[in-house]
């Protein structure tokens, strides 16, 4: 055959398949980075508000809450219910509120067949009140909690932490906000009208099954789904005034990071982060969550436009691109639209100075404790419930230096304190990780310093928890134990 022949047909078909590729590429990058996972949603359901829950005051301060774990039964979809589990009621619980000075007394009891535990995430309190695997409620069994509120205004929550099941609970919905004011919080002009204006937005992705049933299994190495659920509400909606409105945000999730924006791309303030209210407002269009964090924005509807709530895909590319591969999409989200009405009520300004923070430095600190993250491993270790890992001395400030060594993020949370992020990889941490964190999201070959004081409650027989909040990787060993000891 003549050279001359055949070269065209070589071009054709080089040229085919250039072409082939291009429209591939098109199709993978709208499909990974543009397309929408849970697009089309009909927004067709009012968002659940938790009640707050009630409680009997034994006298002034002394505040006595009940909760019950129990089994339940919910339709989140519109093809069947799903078999649940709840405080109070069939899935989530209700929202716990109490000040800084309170004393609490919080009884709860197992109404399930199987082992429990109720762990106060974010809240310093003492080691036998933690609610870790070392606290467990046996089924028909009740356990009490009762402590001092000793920290600042913040946004917590609460959820089981029994041991190599914490992931399945959760998934299944034993979780619940605990609010914390203080003489501060209360001064400030913040938006503060409990699901008015003030509004708790768990978030938490789910799988489902053809008959509308809960389906839960570990895909790239943990329990993820295709569906949102805000406060438990499926394609929720919610109406504001048009004025500024607070929302406090959790990633009640196993294992998604979040990053979370409104679909027409305005801009909002943050305002606290994990522990408590940041010392300036951050204005922002963008806040990261991975599994635990929370955060708390004000956002203004003065202009009268309806939002949507999205979650965009988190990045980076190769993270974003694995797990879509994964079969845990691109992470691109609608969470909930917010529809506005005519204000009722004079509009909140939002103080420039809203919290001082003690400013712990490096230089303070008598140690630099190491946490290797490795695969399902801390410091080379899987947990074990009878070592305990670290032994830390009462009033001591202390970095924990913590890093990646794996290709996926971590979520590092440490029980009992609070901790400021002192740098990552050597850089100061953004304006809106500025404030007190106990969740800290750690990226592939990253090191980030931590730096908090033991300021209370010695116990060297019982120890607190250090872990990863992808919930899946808890249970399957990467967590370590520390006791804080008299000095």
């Amino acid at each position: 055959m003549n050279v001359s022949n055949i070269l065209p047909v070589v071009k054709r078909i080089l040229v085919g398949i250039l072409i082939l590729a291009i429209l591939a590429c098109a199709l993978l990058y709208w499909a990974i980075f543009t397309r929408v996972s849970n697009e089309g949603l009909a927004f067709d359901n009012a968002l659940v508000i938790p009640p707050e829950m009630e409680f009997e005051e034994i006298e002034p301060g002394v505040k006595r809450f009940e909760l019950a774990v129990q089994r339940g039964e919910m339709r989140f979809l519109q093809n069947g219910s799903a078999a649940t589990m709840g405080v109070n009621g069939s899935y989530l619980g209700p929202t716990i509120r109490a000040n800084k000075g309170d004393r609490v007394i919080l009884d709860v009891r197992n109404r399930l067949d199987e082992d429990t535990t109720m762990h106060w995430h974010g809240m310093e309190v003492p080691a036998i009140m933690d609610g870790t695997p070392h606290q467990t409620i046996k089924p028909g069994s009740s356990w009490t909690a009762e402590y001092e509120i000793v920290q600042e205004a913040a946004t917590l929550w609460y959820h089981p932490h029994t041991h190599a099941n914490t992931a399945r609970q959760v998934y299944q919905g034993i979780a619940g906000l605990f609010l914390i004011e203080d003489e501060n919080s209360q001064a400030l002009n913040l938006p503060n009208a409990y699901g008015i204006d003030d509004i708790p937005l768990i978030i938490q992705d789910r799988e489902f099954n053809n008959d509308g049933s809960l389906r839960y299994r570990v895909r790239s190495g943990g329990g993820y789904g295709d569906e949102i659920l805000v406060n438990g509400s499926h394609s929720p909606r919610f109406s504001v005034e048009s004025r500024p409105t607070r929302f406090r945000i959790l990633n009640g999730s196993n294992a998604r990071i979040y990053w979370l924006g409104f679909e027409d791309q305005r801009t909002f303030l943050q305002i606290a982060t994990d522990g408590g209210l940041l010392e300036t407002p951050v204005e922002t269009d963008r806040v990261r969550l991975a599994p635990g964090e929370r955060a708390e924005i004000v956002v203004d509807f003065s202009d009268g436009r309806p939002a949507i709530l999205q979650s965009f895909p988190d990045g980076p590319l190769f993270e974003t691109i694995g797990l879509w591969f994964g079969g845990v999409t691109n992470g691109y989200f609608d969470i909930l639209r917010l529809e506005t009405k005519e204000a009722t009520r004079k509009p909140h300004r939002i103080p420039q100075k809203l919290n001082t923070i003690e400013r712990l430095t490096a230089n303070q600190s008598v140690k630099t404790r190491p946490m290797n993250l490795g695969p399902m491993l801390i410091n080379g270790r899987s947990m074990n419930m009878r070592r305990i890992d670290e032994r830390v001395t009462l009033g001591d400030i202390e970095v924990w230096r913590i890093r990646n060594f794996v290709g996926r993020p971590h979520p590092f949370h440490v029980h009992l304190v609070q901790f400021l992020v002192l740098d990552r990889d050597g850089k100061p941490p953004s304006p809106q990780e500025s404030g007190w964190k106990d969740t800290v999201l750690v990226e592939p070959g990253e090191t980030v310093n931590v730096i908090m004081k033991f300021a209370r409650y010695a116990d060297p027989d019982t120890p607190y928890m250090y872990h990863c909040h992808i919930l899946e990787h808890e249970d399957m060993g990467m967590m370590g134990q520390f006791v804080v000891e008299e000095p």
